[in-house]
């Protein structure tokens, strides 16, 4: 598949401050890409040098093979959805959607006709003649979208589109997002702090930091397989434990976790020599919490590990019960034995009724892992 969009070595300054720096990225026709990361990292500033309203202090931007780098945002076949909707409070519905049409100057009849197309895409058929604040936050977003895909763009900009709705309507609009660009087969570009709404919707994703891109992938392999200690602990939560690898093996490694005293166990390769140091990234919801006595010594033996691996003790220190799930925080003894080790968190889901009763604070647990739940990272 060509790419519609390629960022070629763009830099901007703004003064002495590097917003965005030496960034190349190419971007698929047909995509819903999703730009990534904290606040301050550039990827607003990468979207609107995309939409033409900043200009690169250097390098180049493309969009359908043609350099755009200096071009006016008019002249560019993109269409942008703003956080703030940016709804004319005083024309209707319709006349909204129109607007933009008529500033380019086609015809009544034929911007009637587009606009009630949009409207019907966006499920808002027959909301035409009311005015803005006749609409709900949802409704405006959704004529928001309307007013931009009527002019029948090749790219659409999205900037923190669901940021202003409640928790509920966002979800819900995840799921219209999605099945109106598959619709559309236009692509998206969205820029968001939210890593749930950006696994959700698009199918790559990149994380931005200080300017910089951290690394590009699917959302799969984003979550389960991060470059970094900084993308691993931006994408969802996880648990880091620093280690060395004492043997590697094409079909395992084992690997020391001196904060732990113990010793985790790999049904793969660790990609680093003997004795590097690396870390031992553990997603929550990969960790197993089991019932321990005072008087347990021996650990668990995790399926497909040998026994001794990838097991830990400790006491329940807090417990959030979410509905769905129930997310512990464990205090794991030290290296040797003390109470005062590194704090974990473990996310087991609520499969029955009574599921959250199962554990209570202060208990003593084993947790645990299997051999491929860990991966390794080496910075």
């Amino acid at each position: 598949m060509a790419a519609i969009i390629e960022f070629r070595n763009v830099t901007k300054r703004f003064g002495p401050v590097t917003a965005v720096d030496d960034v190349s990225l190419s971007i698929q026709e047909g995509e819903f890409f999703a730009l990534l990361g904290p606040s301050g990292c550039g990827k607003t500033t990468l979207l609107r040098m995309l939409a033409g309203f900043e200009l690169p202090t250097s390098g180049q931007i493309l969009i359908d093979g043609q350099d755009v780098t200096r071009a006016a945002p008019n002249q560019r076949p993109v269409n942008m959805v703003f956080q703030s909707y940016a709804v004319f409070p005083h024309l209707s519905v319709q006349k909204n959607i129109e607007y933009g049409l008529r500033m380019d100057g086609v015809a009544p009849e034929e911007r009637r006709e587009r606009a009630t197309a949009a409207l019907e895409l966006v499920q808002l058929a027959g909301y035409g003649e009311r005015m803005p604040d006749q609409l709900s936050g949802g409704q405006r977003q959704r004529v928001a979208l309307a007013r931009a895909i009527v002019k029948r763009p090749r790219v659409l900009l999205l900037d923190e589109p669901l940021s202003a709705l409640d928790a509920k309507l966002r979800e819900e609009l995840r799921f219209e997002m999605s099945a109106l660009q598959d619709k559309l087969g236009i692509t998206f570009v969205m820029v968001t702090h939210d890593q749930d709404e950006a696994l959700a919707l698009a199918t790559r994703c990149a994380v931005m930091n200080k300017g910089s891109l951290l690394q590009v992938a699917t959302p799969p392999d984003l979550y389960e397989f991060p470059s970094s200690r900084l993308v691993a602990d931006f994408i969802g939560g996880v648990n880091l434990f620093e280690g060395r690898v004492t043997n590697e093996a094409s079909d395992h490694a084992v690997i020391a976790l001196p904060e732990l005293g113990r010793t985790a166990w790999l049904d793969h390769g660790a990609g680093a020599s003997e004795t590097a140091g690396i870390w031992l990234a553990l997603r929550p919801e990969k960790v197993e919490l089991m019932k321990r006595g005072e008087t347990d010594v021996e650990p668990p033996v995790m399926e497909g590990t040998p026994a001794g691996y990838n097991t830990a003790r400790g006491v329940i220190v807090d417990i959030a019960y979410l509905g769905s799930e129930s997310v512990y925080d464990i205090r794991l003894e030290g290296p040797n034995g003390a109470a005062d080790g590194k704090r974990i968190r473990v996310i087991r889901p609520n499969l029955t009724r009574w599921d959250q009763e199962d554990f209570t604070w202060d208990e003593p647990v084993w947790i645990g892992w299997h051999a491929e739940a860990a991966h390794v990272l080496l910075q």
